[in-house]
């Protein structure tokens, strides 16, 4: 008989684990090797007369290991096992694992996956086994991410900087910077050109490094660059060659060797996926010699691409015509980018930081494998590669296929968009649930060294402005056309409870595990809705400056106190609207407590608030924060 543990039960087993003497319960990542020791205390009354250990490898069969009695004190049996995780993975080295206790009682089996442990919080998938990744034993990320503030910029749209720039006769330029309005279809989906600019440029980044560096910044994200048509840039022309309205070589050249004077280094972001229609590869329009795969039919790069009926009926991406997708099982197209002397490598050893990779779901294994392994060796494994996966990227599945983004053979860190969604659960609903959950679930999946460099964001080129959907309460906004939403601004009311609302967003995004991201506005209060009015320029001389300094403050937090580099995470309370987590290193303790109800909420912790520098009162005010020392 199978059945689930009676919730009535006062008693009942305390499951804990350690790895090298270490309590590493809410922790589900392990490295190829380490032994972890799996504790369990049951209450003789609970009646186990054994327990079992079931797990199965992805997309394997069960395999069952039994827990040795080990004690009995005080009416509590204790079970112990040792599961050796080299054993457990094979010559594979590394794998993704599922699993759940068994108690067997009499004739029942009682199965923890139906149950919520005390001190066993952990990851599970959609059918409730507990997750458990492991990851090749010399993985490692970059130590020099952790504990830094990214900034994402689009470049056009930042900074319209002295130095020379090339002129185009088909673009439109809109010299309103203040007030412009992004060129925008009359409803979303419709063809775009995207060939108004603003004037933004390389030059103009290199500029504002004083500011950047008085915000915290630590690391530049910087939008597509290469050679392309468009203003977003995600249409690469020539990957070889910098967009010369950016301001071309000579203008990256620049900020990579100022950049590096401030401490800052640049993140590009990698289009490997697809390439523009009018581009160098692809030439659809002649504008590149008539060499290209759809205007030459002998071009070399011809088996770059999928054609379905040569040459107008080809593969794209989703269904974007003008972004014809680029076949990476062809060897000479993958290796173009992940080749040594091949595009990754060459901006790598020109000084840049690292890369996000533009839908890496789409690339496949070897591509990452091979990238890897090429801008590793050219940085003495110091680059950094980040990918965009909207989920959990531990157990992704994209097209049908397993991902093993974080096994130590292909990614460093992914973009943390289940925190967003945390986040703005939290803020809009009133509620710390979703926002407790996808911490402890991510950090109970994780490699923790890819925990420590996280790309938590709270906005990006790809969503609506912060402030934005905190004031109206709400990201759909399904009922305004393009029209409206193009001028449409919140209004004072609106505006004055999402500022607050934003205050407790960004500390907390600087302050739990990962890297903050702040997209170019933010943290001046920059409105806008959905692409591409989320991609207005930054309004330079009519900044929020209450907002603003409280960004400063939030970079010199966590510039100052090296905990929030790769210290322990911890929650310490998450309940209705009221939440507290702390962060622990070499014996420092700082702790974050957030309240969005309309109360004040008693929280007991000493300490000196570092937002006011002053000693806690024991209250935590409405909707605010508090980080105390």
């Amino acid at each position: 008989m199978l059945s689930k543990i009676n919730d009535s039960l006062t008693k009942n087993p305390i499951i804990k684990k350690t790895r090298e003497g270490k309590d590493v319960t809410n922790i589900g990542a392990f490295a190829f090797g380490d032994v972890v020791c799996f504790t369990v205390e049951a209450p003789r009354e609970f009646g186990a007369s054994a327990v079992v250990l079931r797990i199965c490898k992805d997309g394997g069969e069960d395999r069952d290991y039994p827990f040795s009695f080990t004690d009995s004190e005080l009416g509590v049996d204790t079970y112990s096992l040792e599961l050796d995780t080299a054993a457990l993975c094979g010559p594979e080295k590394d794998g993704l694992f599922y699993y759940e206790i068994l108690f067997l009682r009499g004739y029942d089996t009682l199965f923890t996956n139906t149950y919520n442990y005390v001190d066993f919080e952990l990851s599970s998938h959609s059918e409730g086994r507990f997750l458990m990744l492991v990851y090749k034993k010399d993985y490692t990320t970059p130590a020099w991410f952790r504990g830094k503030v990214m900034y994402q910029i689009f470049v056009d749209r930042f900074f319209k900087g002295e130095g020379k720039v090339e002129s185009r006769d088909d673009v439109v330029m809109n010299e309103d910077w203040d007030n412009g309005i992004p060129q925008y279809p009359k409803k979303s989906g419709d063809a775009l050109k995207n060939n108004m600019f603003f004037g933004g440029n390389l030059w103009g980044v290199a500029q504002k490094l004083p500011y950047l560096k008085e915000l915290g910044v630590g690391v530049i994200y910087l939008c597509p660059i290469f050679k392309a048509y468009s203003n977003h840039k995600y249409d690469t022309g020539n990957y070889l060659e910098v967009d010369g309205m950016f301001g071309g070589d000579e203008a990256f050249e620049n900020l990579i060797k100022r950049a590096d004077e401030y401490g800052i280094k640049i993140i590009l972001d990698g289009v490997f996926n697809h390439t523009g229609d009018d581009s160098l590869y692809f030439d659809k329009y002649g504008n590149y010699g008539g060499h290209g795969a759809y205007s030459d039919p002998s071009s070399p790069f011809v088996d770059w691409f999928r054609f379905r009926r040569y040459p107008d009926e080809y593969e794209d991406w989703w269904g974007i015509k003008i972004l014809p997708k680029l076949n990476h099982s062809n060897d000479s197209c993958r290796k173009f980018f992940t080749d040594k002397g091949g595009v990754t490598e060459k901006y790598v050893k020109m000084g840049i930081g690292g890369w996000r990779l533009d839908v890496v779901d789409e690339l496949p294994d070897n591509f990452l494998d091979e990238m890897r392994e090429t801008v590793k060796a050219a940085s003495d494994g110091e680059a950094m590669i980040i990918g965009e996966v909207w989920e959990n990227a531990a157990e992704k599945i994209s097209y049908n296929r397993r991902r093993r983004y974080l096994r130590g053979d292909q990614l460093d860190s992914v973009m943390n968009y289940p925190l967003r969604n945390g986040i703005l659960s939290l803020l809009l609903d009133k509620d710390t649930a979703l926002l407790a959950d996808t911490l402890k679930a991510i950090y109970a999946s994780y490699p923790k060294c890819v925990c420590d460099g996280l790309m938590n964001l709270l906005g990006t080129h790809d969503t609506q402005r912060i402030i934005t959907v905190l004031g109206e309460g709400s990201e759909n906004m399904d009922g305004f056309s393009n029209d409206e939403l193009a001028t449409r601004k919140l209004t004072d009311a609106q505006r004055a409870r999402a500022v607050k609302l934003l205050k407790i967003a960004a500390a907390v995004q600087y302050t739990v595990y990962g890297v903050p991201s702040v997209f170019y506005g933010d943290e001046v209060g920059l409105e806008g809705y959905h692409d591409p009015f989320c991609r207005k320029p930054f309004p330079w001389g009519r900044e929020d400056m209450d907002i603003l300094d409280f960004y400063k403050k939030l970079g010199a937090i966590r510039a100052q106190y090296d905990v929030f580099a790769d210290g322990d995470f911890a929650i310490e309370c998450a309940s209705g609207a009221f939440m507290a987590y702390s962060r622990t290193k070499n014996g420092e303790r700082i702790t974050v407590a957030l309240n969005v109800g309309i109360a004040p909420q008693r929280f007991e912790r000493e300490g000196v608030d570092l937002l006011t520098c002053e000693k806690f009162g024991g209250f935590v005010p409405a909707q605010s924060v508090v980080i105390l020392r």
